[in-house]
């Protein structure tokens, strides 16, 4: 970790105008801070400076349930805005697993389980207001143009009523470049990001959650496609096995009024370990965990005709559906608690934190690859992924003062894409982990010569900016 030369906290946005400003006319480095909960060391000051921790910008503004949208500062977190919508019939449904600021989500461009109904970051922000290098302020969509007229405003124009007018963000946009977009995901390199307006979602009317085991790796992941296939009427996708559905054909569930929102894969090795550490009873096998949200109708429909059905063609068993709230619950803990359980394997050892995303025809092919290439190197590497994005991760657990593990988990992660959550620096005595070498071939990064990227939701960080050059040229 580079500890910065100081750090300040700023509680409104004119004041990180004024210390930006300050930093600015001085040349002096400045570190953009939300909730610390980030995988890639974007939040340390390798050259010193400033950091501006800015968790004490905490408002909930411009709240609008007939746009379906918010307004957050860097200070509020996932849960928390969830916590203020309660009452709403309203939810924010990224979900990356930690309770991470919201601006620093935007930042990072970070997804989650929920990925596949609902979107990651970037569809999900609507304006941002950024405070740039040089302490101008920008608002990414326009600093509220959309004025969202009320009674007595008749000609729409501002006169027929005194009051204060609520600014909602426009759901669409033609016009001008899209700066939004360019900022989510800039990972402060850009600005920082003082506010962000985001798109709500209505709750779900009821959801059910089930576990499926499955004879092999391939299987679940293949089974994973043919579920997203089945919703939404495709062309083949190579790569699996089991019906495929085409254009013009209906699979089963094809127009039913549910979604799947979380697929999520864990291999044999992560499942053993979330069932030890939360205490559920599992079988040691190849498992997806998928939700289904919609209709309470829509719902009994989808899981006899469409989940069970495919599961069941790929080989898959235990199947029980879970869909009280409190039931539901336990079994995503015990997902959210898979970093935890991993680390339980080994204690004592380094965890190390892998992420890439590849096409979903490929991510069959590439999930196994990966599993055997774990094996052959004899790693200790739970696999788990939000695999119907094609997003997967491997945790590597290892012992830090071996610096033979330390070097085969380096020269893993160099095939699989990208170094990974860990210590960067040369492989010594510590067994810290060594930048892989500039020109190590492309045909040795797995993710990128399937047409992927080195991350899905991470993040480039200090890790990957190699990688990064290597797949954006």
């Amino acid at each position: 970790c580079a500890p910065p030369d100081a750090v300040v906290w700023p509680q409104a946005v004119g004041q990180v105008q004024e210390l930006a400003a300050l930093c600015y006319r001085c040349r002096v480095p400045m570190v953009p801070f939300g909730t610390g909960t980030g995988l890639e060391g974007g939040v340390n000051a390798v050259q010193g400076g400033i950091c501006f921790d800015l968790s004490r910008m905490d408002t909930i503004a411009e709240l609008s349930l007939e746009d379906f949208s918010v307004a957050v500062e860097p200070g509020v977190t996932r849960k928390a805005l969830n916590s203020h919508l309660r009452d709403t019939g309203l939810w924010f449904p990224v979900d990356p697993g930690a309770d991470a600021s919201l601006c620093g989500m935007a930042a990072t461009g970070a997804s989650g389980t929920n990925a596949v109904r609902y979107g990651t970051m970037r569809p999900n922000v609507l304006n941002l207001r950024v405070v740039l290098p040089d302490g101008r302020l920008l608002h990414t969509a326009g600093p509220g143009r959309q004025a969202r007229w009320e009674p007595g405003d008749q000609d729409g124009l501002g006169g027929g009523h005194t009051g204060t007018h609520s600014l909602a963000p426009c759901r669409k946009r033609a016009a001008g470049y899209d700066l939004t977009s360019l900022f989510v995901g800039s990972e402060g390199t850009l600005g920082f990001l003082t506010q962000a307006t985001l798109r709500l979602h209505p709750l779900p009317e009821a959801a059910a959650v089930t576990t499926a085991a499955f004879p092999s790796v391939r299987a679940a992941v293949a089974c994973t496609v043919q579920v997203l296939q089945a919703a939404v009427p495709v062309a083949r996708i190579g790569g699996c096995r089991g019906p495929v559905v085409g254009p013009g054909s209906r699979g089963p569930g094809a127009g039913l009024s549910t979604a799947f929102s979380h697929p999520e894969f864990l291999d044999e090795v992560m499942v053993a370990a979330c069932g030890r550490f939360s205490g559920l009873e599992l079988p040691a096998a190849a498992t997806l965990l998928l939700e289904l949200h919609g209709s309470r109708r829509g719902l009994a429909e989808q899981q006899q005709q469409a989940a069970e059905e495919i599961v069941r063609l790929n080989g898959g068993s235990g199947l029980a559906w879970a869909e009280e709230p409190e039931e539901r619950g336990r079994l995503w803990a015990m997902r959210h608690s898979a970093w935890y359980a991993a680390l339980a394997l080994r204690p004592g050892c380094q965890g190390y934190s892998t992420d890439v995303c590849v096409p979903i025809s490929r991510l069959p092919d590439v999930v196994v690859e990966t599993k055997r290439d774990l094996q052959d190197s004899g790693l200790t590497g739970p696999m788990v992924g939000h695999v119907g994005d094609g997003n997967f991760h491997c945790l590597l657990i290892f012992d830090p003062q071996d610096p033979a593990e330390a070097q085969r988990v380096h020269a893993f992660t160099q095939r699989l894409g990208r170094w990974g959550q860990g210590r960067p620096g040369g492989t010594g005595a510590g067994g810290e982990m060594a930048p892989c070498h500039p020109l190590t071939p492309p045909s040795h990064r797995r993710a990128l010569a399937a047409g992927g990227t080195c991350t899905g939701e991470h993040g480039v960080g200090l890790g990957k900016r190699a990688l990064l050059l290597e797949e954006l040229g």
